[in-house]
């Protein structure tokens, strides 16, 4: 009688609430109730009471005060489970009345009736399922699970039919429960839900609504309490007001559960029977990239160079505002991924999506919106992802496929001034994507594109390796220099940069430039201009003349041990090489050389290299060399034609000696040069040997 008498309290208690906090108060005491109740007809008034309280429902309702309708279901369900394995101490309630598991679910799902609306179905039996088989609890006999689960998705499909709009709180509740619950769904339910009508329904919740990213006009907002502080230093500190509701944005019911969402929203883009819809999915994607990034041009923030932060921001800001902002951009980074990933597969698999007049509009799209959000992929790491890695390599191999198009995306992202560095750091970030981007698409692109775009935009960067500002763009310009020169079809283009390359080059190494980004680039410069490239049929000579700069330049470079890079990943896997002075660090670029030579100019350059292997003083350096060049002569990098003469000239032509021993008089004497095949001749004067 105790649980009857505390029923009918609660129930006019929730009659008489005016508010909604005197209304939400009452939750825990109905949660308790639910789990105690044995009389299936005050299971069933009670979750009917809850889902149309006017207290509860007749005033503007968030996605916070769903969430706790569903949660008092929820915890109702594993205090079910707990009060059968014995008595829980934490329920302040007198021993519940007896009642089996499916009676108990059957009344509570009756409550769930006309009196309220179909998306508020949800919050209840989507409480009972979470809460009887989440985290593996398996609660229900396989017949109960299977009726819950097709009572879930029957009431989603009638909330999803009866809405009106998907910018609604039924739109969002909706999202959100099968978000918790899509889960525990097996595939046969899942194939029943209606995606045609459920996409655009969650796009527009994750990505627009006040519930999700608002439209990414959070960010523009924050400017306004990003102040000067002392020492003319950028403050936002973390009281203020939009740190707040960035704070709340990360902690809403959709946005802290982003990442099964999103794959929920991939798995709704792959089942749509409405290709356009895809298409829809992706202008809605392309308009809230857009607006971010404009958003964050307009901040004070975005002025700050990732490399000055720590100069031009306050402590607190450093410590807790400002990572708490780039942890919702790269969660908001990685959802707009997994979604173009989803739609990217389907360009791919579907037949309308992948015909000439979808698939590359799609793919360009797809570019741009990672274009737009690049200015937080480049601080992370684009190639962290592989989905990223994928989303970018399959759009632009879908593009590559219409070179027309291909040249007219790449012009419709060029920098905004070609041949000069722009000031504003996202300016400069969009110029890396360019770089990047561009140097994906050099083998479809015309020679005159590829100079009148990519190398004018790549020239102002190419000697800017000292500044730690642009040292990623400084990278990506040679790069891209260097995609375009190893094209056959840009061998014009490349006669005619490459001196002013080649300076470039020199004058950057060694203060600018790693040695192995130096070797790299050397290395290209020579494939490029060697046979079968078209250069070499008008200047043969290239080849040596470049070599011959570079040996000109060795033997007079300084022998001290240069700096050591501390790029990670890149120098890890030559952790053995010792720590090389520039000169040795040329002498490798020339080695490395050797196998796009003709035969009869490795007759001047073999000596030549083996000559400058033994100017070297350091030991462990010039073994470092005979071993890289030993390596060249015998590891297959020379074709059959060049290794046949590198054998003669090592085994027959001096060539050991001379590398092993330079000119010193010792090396002609056979005593010292041993071991000798048994009953050879040794100790004989060099007269003797002639005559023999």
């Amino acid at each position: 009688m105790a649980t009857e008498r505390s029923l009918g309290a609660l129930l006019r208690s929730l009659q008489s609430a005016s508010e909604p906090e005197d209304a939400f108060a009452l939750l825990p005491t109905a949660t308790g109730l639910l789990s105690v109740l044995g009389n299936p007809l005050n299971l069933s008034l009670l979750a009917s009471q809850l889902l149309g309280a006017p207290a509860i429902w007749d005033h503007p309702v968030d996605l916070h005060a769903c969430r706790k309708i569903l949660s008092v279901f929820n915890t109702a369900a594993i205090a079910i489970l707990r009060n059968e394995e014995g008595d829980d101490p934490r329920i302040p309630y007198a021993k519940p009345q007896k009642i089996e598991r499916e009676a108990w679910v059957k009344a509570v799902v009756s409550g769930a009736d006309e009196k309220s609306p179909r998306w508020r179905h949800l919050l209840l039996i989507g409480g009972l399922l979470l809460g009887f088989e989440a985290q593996d609890r398996q609660g229900l006999p396989w017949p109960v699970r299977r009726k819950l689960e097709g009572a879930l998705v029957a009431a989603a499909q009638f909330a999803i039919d009866e809405m009106d709009s998907p910018g609604n709180i039924d739109g969002f509740s909706i999202t959100m429960v099968l978000n918790h619950t899509f889960p525990l769904l097996s595939d046969v339910e899942r194939n029943n839900l209606n995606y045609d009508r459920l996409l655009p329904a969650m796009i527009h919740a994750t990505y627009s609504s006040l519930e999700g990213l608002e439209g990414g006009y959070f960010l523009g907002m924050v400017d306004k309490d990003v102040i000067e502080a002392p020492g003319k230093r950028f403050q936002w500190p973390a009281h203020s007001d939009t740190f707040s509701r960035v704070t709340d944005i990360s902690s809403s019911p959709l946005i802290s559960a982003l990442g099964p969402l999103s794959r929920l929203i991939a798995h709704a883009v792959e089942q749509v029977g409405d290709p356009a819809l895809v298409a829809q999915s992706i202008d809605h994607l392309t308009d809230f990239s857009r607006t971010l990034m404009v958003q964050w041009r307009q901040n004070k923030l975005s002025e700050v160079d990732r490399a000055e932060e720590a100069e031009f921001l306050d402590a607190e800001s450093l410590q807790t505002t400002i990572p708490g902002l780039w942890k919702l951009l790269r969660n908001s980074l990685y959802s707009v991924v997994i979604v173009l990933r989803a739609i990217l597969g389907r360009v791919i698999n579907d037949p309308i999506l992948a015909a000439d007049r979808s698939a590359p509009f799609l793919s360009m799209q797809a570019l741009h919106v990672l274009r737009s959000l690049y200015f937080i992929s480049s601080r992370i790491g684009q190639n962290t992802s592989s989905q990223h890695t994928f989303v970018t390599l399959t759009a632009v191999d879908i593009l590559a496929q219409y070179p027309d198009l291909a040249d007219n995306f790449l012009k419709s992202i060029k920098p905004n001034e070609l041949g000069q560095i722009p000031a504003h750091p996202l300016e400069r970030c969009l110029d890396l994507y360019f770089l990047n981007t561009a140097e994906l698409f050099t083998p479809i692109l015309t020679p005159k594109t590829s100079e009148d775009l990519l190398i004018c935009a790549a020239v102002p960067y190419l000697p800017a390796g000292g500044n730690n500002h642009l040292l990623e763009i400084f990278e990506a310009a040679h790069s891209v220099v260097l995609a375009v020169f190893a094209i056959p079809a840009n061998a014009q283009v490349a006669a005619k940069h490459l001196p002013f390359y080649i300076d470039n080059l020199f004058a950057v190494f060694p203060k600018n430039l790693s040695i192995r980004q130096f070797r790299l680039a050397f290395r290209t410069v020579l494939q490029v201009t060697a046979p079968p490239s078209p250069i070499a049929n008008t200047q043969r000579h290239l080849p040596s003349i470049l070599l011959e700069v570079l040996h000109d330049r060795a033997l007079h470079a300084p022998n001290e041990v240069l700096p050591q890079p501390t790029e990670a990943g890149v120098e890890s896997s030559n952790s053995s090489t010792p720590p090389l002075s520039e000169q040795a660090a040329l002498t490798l670029s020339l080695i490395d050389g050797l196998s796009f030579l003709r035969v009869e100019d490795l007759e001047e350059w073999l000596p030549l290299t083996a000559q400058l292997i033994n100017t070297i003083r350091e030991p462990e350096m010039r073994t470092a060399c005979v071993e890289r060049f030993w390596e060249a002569l015998s590891s297959g990098e020379m074709d059959v034609e060049r290794a046949c003469y590198c054998v003669s000239w090592w085994s027959s032509k001096g060539g050991r000696e001379l590398v092993l021993f330079g000119n010193e008089p010792h090396a002609a004497e056979p005593d010292s040069q041993g071991p000798y095949m048994s009953g050879g001749i040794g100790g004989v004067a060099p007269e003797r040997t002639s005559k023999l």
